[in-house]
């Protein structure tokens, strides 16, 4: 446990570099200027991510009017996340942490999941135009979904003070 950080509201986000599903790098700190909706899910394909993310998905045109980008992330590969992409034709973009260390830096990894060990928890990290935090939801329980109202409320919320 102490190896997991301890991610508070209203601190700069941490940095990371990780792959999407294009096998191009994505860098958090190169996304300031916007709102950024990082998803930790556990596994891709299993019913309740793929009706989380399926649901973002339905809901893509609302985080475009609130200027947010949204991103999954799981320890899943990056082609097994380009298959479930593909699969579901999700419009936002998946990143693998599967060396895990986006998921423990910021606190969300499962030490065993199902006999798995080292699997993303559910959790919801909302970051400003600045990279701090304004938002966090760490689910333990993954057959709970994170509180889209409320991230909707906050960003809403963001966008009024833009």
């Amino acid at each position: 446990m102490s190896s997991q950080s301890k991610i508070q509201l209203n601190q700069p986000a941490p940095d990371f570099t990780l792959q999407n599903t294009k096998k191009e790098k994505f860098t958090l700190s190169e996304q300031k200027g916007k709102n950024v909706l990082l998803l930790f899910f556990p596994l891709a394909f299993t019913s309740v991510c793929t009706s989380e993310l399926c649901s973002v998905n339905e809901q893509w045109k609302w985080y475009e009017t609130a200027d947010a980008d949204v991103y999954g992330i799981s320890v899943d590969s990056i082609f097994c996340l380009a298959k479930f992409k593909e699969t579901y034709q999700l419009n936002f973009e998946l990143l693998s942490d599967f060396n895990k260390e986006v998921s423990t830096l910021y606190g969300v990894l499962y030490e065993e999941f199902f006999g798995l060990k080292g699997v993303s928890k559910r959790a919801a990290f909302l970051i400003d135009k600045e990279g701090v935090i304004r938002y966090i939801e760490i689910l333990e329980d993954a057959s709970k979904l994170p509180d889209f109202k409320q991230i909707e409320q906050v960003l809403q919320n963001l966008k009024n003070t833009n």
